[in-house]
C-alpha cells in the first residue's frame, strides 16, 4: 500500500485519487487557511493519502490552549476543569479537582500536545465513513518516521459509529483514551418518530410561524447569521473550547456540499436556528448547530434545531451521532449512550511518556467513564 503525505497547495503528480470525497474539504480549509477558517485552531494542515483515501493530518508541536480537535491538553484539562463549575459531581468534587490537577501537570511533562491527528476534520464530532482500520498500522509506522517524537492519534473512535476502526486500533496497540459520552440513534423511524417530544417539537415548528430554509442559495449575510447563531449557542453558552467556525468556513461548507444547512426564519427573513449536518458514509452528525440565545426560552428554538438535522437523518435513511450534551434532553428522543475515545499510539514514544498515557487510560476507565455512564453527561 503506497503511504504519502503532502501539502494540500503543493500536492504531487497524483496526489489525489478520482473520486476522492476529502478533497474539497481539505483544499478548502488549506486555501484559506485554517486560523481564517476556525480562529481559534493553530495547526499545520497536511493530506495523507493512504490507498484511495485521503485522510486530513493535522499536526501540534506542544503548545498549550485553543480548541480541543487539535489538542488533547484542552479535551482533558481545560474542558474538565470548566465542567466542574457546571456538572453537579456531588462530593466527587474536590478529588476530581486534585485529579485534574495532578493530571494537568503529569500531562504537560508528556508532551501531549505534540501531536499528530488522523483523519481529523477540525470538528466537536469526526465521522470516519467506511474506513476499517485496516491501514492503521502501515499509517501509525509511516507518521512514527516522519514524526518520531510526536504522539499520532484519531480522535472521535467508538464501537457504533465506526466499530472496526475500534478493533483495528485496539488490534495494533493503540491505546484508548475515553474522551466523553456521546447520543446515538440507530432507528430513526422506530426510536425517535414515534416519541411524544418528538411529535412536541414538530407541532411547535408548525405553530411556530417559522419559514424553513433550505439555503438552496446562501448570501454572505447568511453565512455571517449562521456562524453567530453558532458562536452564541457554542462559544458564548458552552465553551471557548469548541472549534469557532467563521462565515467563511460556513459559506465553503455549504458551497462545496460538505454541510447541509437547514434553518427556520421569521417573517422578516432574520435566521433564527440553524443546523449544519455532515454525512459520511451511513452516519450524520451535526457539527455547526445554534439559535438566538436571545429570544425567550418558550419558544424553543434549541428544539427547533435539534429538529432540523433529525429530519435530515430521518430523510436521508441515516443514523444519528448526536455528539456530546443535552443527556436528558436527547434520551427523551430516543437516543442511547456510547463512550467515545480518542486511539493514541505511543509505543516509539519515551517509557515517562508512555506512563503517562497509561496513567491517563487508568483513570478515565475507573472514574471518568463510570461517571458518564451513572449521572449521563
Amino acid at each position: 500500500m503506497t503511504l504519502r503525505l503532502f501539502d494540500p497547495l503543493d500536492p504531487p503528480p497524483d496526489a489525489w485519487p478520482e473520486p476522492c470525497e476529502t478533497r474539497a474539504y481539505i483544499e478548502g480549509i488549506a486555501r484559506a487557511g485554517v486560523t481564517a477558517m476556525i480562529p481559534n485552531v493553530t495547526t499545520r494542515w497536511l493530506a495523507l493519502r493512504s490507498g484511495e483515501r485521503v485522510f486530513p493530518v493535522t499536526v501540534n508541536d506542544g503548545a498549550i490552549g485553543g480548541s480541543y480537535v487539535t489538542l488533547p491538553h484542552s479535551a482533558y484539562i481545560l474542558y474538565a476543569r470548566a465542567e466542574l463549575d457546571l456538572v453537579d459531581t456531588g462530593r466527587l468534587r474536590p478529588v476530581l479537582a486534585v485529579l485534574i490537577g495532578i493530571a494537568d501537570r503529569l500531562i504537560r511533562r508528556a508532551r501531549i500536545n505534540r501531536i499528530v491527528h488522523v483523519d481529523n476534520w477540525l470538528l466537536s464530532t469526526n465521522l470516519h465513513g467506511d474506513w476499517d482500520g485496516a491501514d492503521v498500522a502501515a499509517i501509525r509506522t509511516f507518521l512514527v518516521g516522519h514524526f518520531p517524537d510526536h504522539a499520532i492519534a484519531i480522535r472521535s473512535v467508538d464501537g457504533w459509529s465506526s466499530p472496526a476502526l475500534l478493533k483495528a486500533t485496539a488490534r495494533d496497540g493503540w491505546t484508548m483514551l475515553a474522551s466523553r459520552q456521546i447520543w446515538v440513534t440507530t432507528d430513526l423511524a422506530r426510536q425517535w418518530e414515534p416519541r411524544r417530544d418528538t411529535r412536541a417539537d414538530s407541532a411547535l415548528l408548525a405553530a411556530s410561524g417559522l419559514t424553513i430554509d433550505h439555503f438552496e442559495t446562501m448570501s454572505e449575510a447568511d453565512s455571517a447569521r449562521i456562524a453567530a447563531l453558532y458562536h452564541l449557542l457554542y462559544v458564548g453558552k458552552y465553551s471557548p473550547l469548541n472549534p469557532v467556525f467563521s462565515p467563511a468556513y460556513v459559506h465553503m461548507t455549504w458551497r462545496e456540499k460538505i454541510l447541509h444547512y437547514r434553518g427556520v426564519r421569521e417573517a422578516d427573513g432574520t435566521i433564527l436556528a440553524i443546523a449544519g449536518s455532515l454525512i459520511r458514509g451511513d452516519v450524520l452528525t451535526p457539527p455547526v448547530v445554534g439559535y438566538d440565545t436571545a429570544r425567550p426560552q418558550a419558544e424553543g428554538l434549541y428544539r427547533i434545531a435539534t429538529l432540523l438535522f433529525t429530519t435530515v437523518a430521518m430523510e436521508t435513511g441515516t443514523r444519528l451521532n448526536g455528539s456530546a450534551g443535552a443527556a436528558h434532553f436527547k434520551r427523551n428522543r430516543g437516543a442511547t449512550g456510547v463512550i467515545e475515545y480518542m486511539a493514541i499510539a505511543t509505543a516509539h514514544l519515551p517509557w515517562g511518556r508512555r506512563a503517562v498515557f497509561g496513567f491517563m487510560r487508568l483513570i478515565l476507565d475507573r472514574i471518568a467513564v463510570p461517571m458518564m455512564k451513572k449521572r449521563g453527561l
